[in-house]
């Protein structure tokens, strides 16, 4: 059983970890993909963008489908590595829109901070947890990362999301997903890793 266990574990990692040039192909820009899936036939994956069009990516041999797992304020811990989309309140402090928990294969992922997309005047910032104090009305969030540190305001309605392994079954006409893309100079679109619906819990990113 614990043999299974440990192969179990290192198949989730090895899925998540991707080397960094399959994640980041060369000779083209980050570009941010949100919308449902069309259909997905062969390594071609169509999507209806957030913004209308119908885009077709194409993804990488062995691509990598990952899910968000519900969480709570409860789970998120001195140490962790987390995602998180805020903007900026009427009281001047970050407050969070939605926080995702990175897997430990993933520390370090895009570090830093900086201006997002999901709603206007969005920031991102994916950091170190390294205090929680209570607010008010939730808790701070302090974190830290390469050239700065930050404070997020957590309150009890702000969704918190872990990282599950998935597959391409997740890929069905309908569902919601988000993706980094590389956009090359012929407007092509091609990506490694695709974050997927499941049981209803859709991307917020």
């Amino acid at each position: 059983m614990r043999s299974k266990l440990l192969v179990a574990a290192a198949a989730f990692i090895g899925l998540l970890a991707l080397p960094a040039a399959a994640q980041n192909p060369p000779g083209g820009t980050p570009s941010r993909v949100r919308g449902t899936v069309e259909k997905l036939h062969g390594q071609i994956l169509t999507v209806k963008s957030r913004e209308g069009p119908e885009l077709s990516i194409t993804l990488a041999p062995g691509f990598a489908v990952s899910f968000l797992v519900k969480k709570s304020l409860a789970d998120i811990k001195a140490g962790d590595y987390i995602a998180a989309t805020s903007i900026k309140g009427t009281d001047g402090k970050l407050h969070a829109k939605e926080v995702r928990i990175f897997p430990e294969a993933l520390r370090g992922t895009a570090e830093g901070q900086f201006a997002w997309d999901l709603v206007p005047q969005s920031l991102m910032t994916n950091a170190t947890v390294a205090g929680i104090s209570n607010a008010p009305k939730g808790h701070v969030v302090k974190v830290t990362y390469k050239g700065g540190e930050s404070e997020i305001v957590i309150d009890p309605q702000t969704p918190v999301f872990g990282y599950g392994s998935g597959d391409a079954g997740l890929l069905k006409p309908g569902a919601a997903i988000f993706i980094v893309a590389q956009k090359k100079p012929d407007g092509g679109l091609s990506a490694a890793r695709v974050t997927a619906e499941k049981d209803g819990v859709k991307p917020p990113m």
